[in-house]
């Protein structure tokens, strides 16, 4: 197994793994984008397609790059046969006129009024790689599927308006949904449009890191400003008036019109007039990617909550920050514990769970993946120094928290670090590699799977709560008197069998624990647990132990 040192580059494995996809992918671009800029050159804008429209060359390099994909990277072995097959099912997903089958060795394309007579299309099918003789190459392999493919695809556009109506794109889309039916739920064909929405969802958008709102008399605050952003390095803070934007005025009555100003291109300049007290000053700034805010911070009850609604590239230092204010130096009483709210979490970034996970932890395993491909095979360690101060932590899940969530709920648990509290976890547990395509879309290919440190996976069994809150008030209000009562655990029992968990996991097995603590939505009760858990340590250190034992 492939082993990541401690040495600060573990949490950005992922990223490289991106950058290695985005590399390998690139010989497939430059083979591609000539054919597909001629296509587009050549079809009119604006016209209904035609049989004789087919964009057969952009179609034939997005399936060759993402074939390539997948019989060399893919978490699970598959034979071209079965892919082709599967794929060309898409058709009849569009148009349940069409059926496609394998028959003697041939794809076979045909009416379904009329299966037994001459099909629209037949092709003779790759042969699965068997005997002494060495298999083709994934690139070799996905060439000669897509040649045997590309003229059933065509003959069904020829014989179906559906299809046609459906655009390249829509094939596209048909054919890879009905091949991840088969594969697995989490891999998926994602457009160019949702490529870029995503991106941007994971990068944030080019801007200056303040929020607006209107104050008083019309006038326009500066309502936040991000840690890290053009703002907070100027100075500029939360309070301040804006005056005007590169020399023209705002108001409240036209705020969106104001908010809309302060985004630009990146790298670009802009000037601003704000005031703080009486005393007006210009600002020039640099608008810069701004990550989205993904944390928000409150204390009370002497207790730090910290909600992180999802993960993007800068959740790390959001909380880092918010971690540093509570319990750096400078703070002369920093809160007794902290509650990370990771409910409803669907996930994001996995390097960005990994440098999570990490804040929390003073060393050892965060985190293993293991797949088929040498790559996918990694070992995580935390790197960064702990900065919550050894205080306790309990960290709420629920049935929607997902993946990157996932990660750092169940690092925290096996670790002792933390208490979780709440239902049973969704149970996404894949990872999916990002690898471009031609038409600049994206494909999203499960490659390898997420291992939790005492080594039970954590596809299909979700993180189980050591205080489930999903049984009802009367079961969790019995579980917490017997708790602080005599130490005891009641989910200790499942908690075990959870832990000896491996992989492959029965469908059974799967079952019966998460029937243990069934998942559910968050509730009231799990903040009251928690704020009980941090005002009793001897309940929640009964309740760590019963989770890493």
């Amino acid at each position: 197994m492939a082993r990541r040192s401690a040495d600060g580059q573990s949490a950005q494995a992922p990223d490289r793994a991106e950058a290695r996809g985005r590399r390998w992918a690139g010989r497939v671009l430059i083979r591609c984008v000539l054919p597909i800029v001629l296509a587009l050159l050549t079809t009119p804008l604006g016209t209904p397609p035609r049989a004789q429209d087919f964009p057969r060359a952009p179609v034939e390099a997005v399936l060759t790059a993402a074939f390539e994909a997948v019989l060399e990277r893919h978490l699970e072995p598959v034979a071209p046969p079965d892919l082709g097959l599967w794929s060309l099912r898409g058709l009849t997903a569009l148009d349940p006129a069409l059926v496609v089958e394998a028959r003697d060795g041939n794809f076979r394309l045909l009416p379904a009024a009329a299966r037994e007579g001459p099909p629209l299309a037949a092709q003779r099918a790759p042969l699965a790689s068997s005997g002494p003789r060495a298999p083709p190459s994934p690139a070799a392999a996905a060439a000669d599927l897509v040649a045997a493919i590309a003229p059933l695809i065509e003959a069904a556009w020829a014989a179906s308006p559906a299809i046609r109506r459906a655009g390249a794109e829509g094939v596209l889309r048909a054919l890879f949904e009905e091949l991840f039916n088969y594969l697995d739920p989490y891999s998926r064909y994602v457009t160019a449009e949702e490529a870029q929405a995503a991106r941007e969802r994971r990068v944030g958008h080019a801007g200056l890191g303040l929020r607006l709102a209107a104050g008083p008399g019309g006038t326009v605050r500066i309502a936040s400003v991000m840690p890290g952003g053009p703002a907070a390095r100027a100075g500029l803070r939360a309070g301040d008036r804006l005056l005007a934007i590169d020399g023209g005025p705002v108001s409240a009555a036209d705020l969106e019109d104001a908010i809309k100003r302060l985004g630009g291109p990146e790298d670009s300049l802009v000037t601003l007039l704000v005031a703080r007290g009486r005393r007006p000053r210009e600002v020039l700034l640099v608008r810069s990617p701004v990550p989205p805010e993904s944390v928000s911070v409150e204390r009370s009850d002497d207790i730090l909550w910290l909600r992180l609604a999802g993960f993007s590239n800068a959740s790390d230092e959001q909380l880092a920050v918010a971690l540093a204010d509570a319990f750096g130096p400078q703070q002369r009483h920093p809160p007794r514990g902290v509650v990370l709210d990771l409910r409803g979490n669907r996930g994001g970034l996995l390097a960005q769970a990994v440098a999570v996970a990490d804040l929390f932890l003073p060393g050892g395993e965060i985190l293993r993946t293991e797949g088929r491909h040498p790559d996918a095979r990694r070992i995580y360690l935390a790197a960064r120094p702990e900065l919550a101060a050894g205080r306790p932590v309990v960290v709420l899940v629920d049935g929607r928290s997902a993946s990157a969530s996932e990660v750092v709920a169940a690092a925290l648990a096996d670790r002792g670090r933390a208490v979780v509290v709440g239902s049973t976890t969704m149970g996404k547990g894949l990872v999916q590699l990002l690898i471009p395509l031609p038409d600049g879309g994206e494909l999203l290919l499960s490659w390898s799977r997420l291992i939790a440190p005492r080594g039970w996976p954590i596809q299909g069994l979700g993180v189980m709560p050591a205080v489930c809150t999903s049984l009802g008030a009367a079961a969790t209000e019995q579980a917490i008197e017997r708790l602080v009562a005599t130490g005891e655990v009641p989910m200790a029992a499942a908690l075990t069998r959870h832990a000896r968990a491996r992989v492959p996991v029965p469908a059974e097995e799967q079952t019966a624990l998460r029937n243990a603590c069934p998942p559910a939505e968050g509730r009231e009760a799990d903040i009251a647990v928690a704020r009980l858990l941090l005002h009793n340590p001897q309940a929640w250190h009964a309740a760590a132990r019963a989770a890493a034992r």
